[in-house]
């Protein structure tokens, strides 16, 4: 995702309204005229017949009450995080794999390792947000820095760094627009209808989803979804004249990216086929079961939390989405909810799941200071400032089950189903 960044002026410090792509820095224009605002669309119904109420706040005055220091980054402080998280791996590794051969119990070997690699997808999942940091030049002041461990970070997990840094920029910028956004774009109602049946006329006509099916659609996204949305740009932006496979993250021609990022993507690429490499020779040299218990099985946890967190962050029944002509920056970045994982998002998740609306308004801000500043966010959004403590696995499913299109006319869409959760689909048009 190409990156936009917001000059404040006033307080004389450079910050970013999305992640930065090095040579690919654009300026956000987002109007600051509060009549301007005020002529947008301002409120919509939610799933659950709640009135939403879209932001009409500035971004100035969400960037102006952030305290300086929290754009601070500190490259000796990132650094020590993704020592922690590789050593983390490392040690788990080492005990697993020196003491759980010597366990008895066919079962209790089988719990043992399913603990070693569940904590080890843990701390993987650490690293690629630190990864993710680089991406976004919050990990520290170089860029050449920053890429060099992204690549790194990335490359080991199988995310191509630069193909997604450039696609992930773009998400940034365009968060909640219908038609710019690049990840978990929801269906329209009426590309849901087309996507169930290729003759249904109304939503009455489509049979109520299963709980089955649900199940089996969770299961599919959480552990195929990333690698699904690099391959083919699933929950992506469609390109009608191009294949799926077109539009990957790996092809360096893709419609999703300029021409002047081929090269990045070629980077990306390459640091791909090096980790795949280097896992051959790994379960070459130190057996199968090593690569697979220590590598692949924490690979495919990383798969499942980057999902189950990226998902829960941009959907939810009280969210909305945009039609262009009711979007600005401040709405799309408020379109994104923060929630609580306790323990594990604060020490081992870098904070991504509890302060993500400020990591869309200010994405160059370390995780480190995310905390403090998504405080004085909360002071500036007051009611339009998105949280859900619910347990997340709870949410998972609600989510699921609850929102599968938007739909409005204002504007200003909201999610709608068809298993007669929450407010009944408006199917009169169709």
């Amino acid at each position: 995702m190409s990156s936009s960044s917001v000059k404040v002026s006033s307080s004389s410090r450079e910050t970013e309204g999305s992640s930065s792509s090095g040579s690919t820095t654009t300026t956000t224009k987002i109007s600051e005229n509060v009549a301007t605002l005020n002529k947008l669309p301002t409120t919509a119904i939610d799933t659950f017949g709640n009135e939403f109420e879209a932001p009409n706040v500035s971004l100035m005055e969400i960037l102006n009450a952030i305290p300086k220091h929290c754009y601070e980054r500190r490259l000796i402080q990132s650094l020590h995080y993704v020592f922690r998280d590789i050593a983390a791996m490392a040690i788990i590794g080492w005990v697993g794999m020196t003491y759980i051969p010597l366990v008895e119990s066919t079962f209790l070997r089988f719990v043992l390792w399913n603990v070693q690699a569940f904590w080890m997808g843990c701390f993987g999942f650490g690293l690629w947000i630190l990864a993710h940091e680089c991406g976004h030049s919050a990990f520290s002041d170089y860029n050449w820095v920053n890429d060099l461990v992204g690549w790194l970070l990335h490359s080991y997990l199988l995310t191509p760094y630069f193909s997604w840094k450039y696609s992930h920029a773009r998400h940034h910028q365009s968060t909640g627009h219908l038609t710019k956004d690049t990840a978990f774009v929801p269906y329209t109602k009426e590309e849901f209808i087309r996507s169930r049946s290729a003759t249904a006329s109304k939503i009455s006509e489509i049979t109520e989803e299963a709980p089955l099916r649900t199940v089996a659609g969770l299961l599919f996204q959480q552990l195929f979804g990333l690698h699904a949305y690099f391959l083919t740009n699933a929950s992506g932006q469609a390109y009608p004249a191009y294949s799926k496979l077109y539009t990957s993250h790996y092809n360096p021609v893709s419609p999703a990216f300029e021409k002047k990022e081929f090269w990045g993507i070629i980077a990306s690429d390459i640091g791909m086929i090096i980790t795949m490499t280097c896992v051959y020779y790994w379960a070459q040299t130190f057996g199968l079961w090593s690569a697979f218990i220590n590598w692949f099985v924490p690979f495919i946890y990383v798969n499942h939390w980057l999902v189950f967190v990226t998902f829960l962050q941009h959907t939810d029944s009280s969210m909305p989405h945009y039609d262009a002509h009711a979007w600005n920056f401040v709405r799309g970045a408020a379109a994104t909810i923060d929630r609580d994982f306790g323990f594990i998002d604060e020490h081992i998740f870098h904070r991504i799941i509890g302060t993500h609306v400020c990591h869309h308004y200010v994405s160059r801000i370390p995780q480190y200071n995310a905390r403090e500043a998504t405080v004085h966010i909360k002071k500036v959004l007051g009611k339009h400032y998105r949280y859900n403590g619910e347990n997340m696995w709870v949410s998972l499913w609600k989510t699921a089950r609850s929102c599968q299109f938007v739909e409005g006319d204002n504007g200003i869409r909201m999610f709608r189903n068809t298993n007669g959760i929450g407010v009944k689909p408006n199917d009169d048009k169709l």
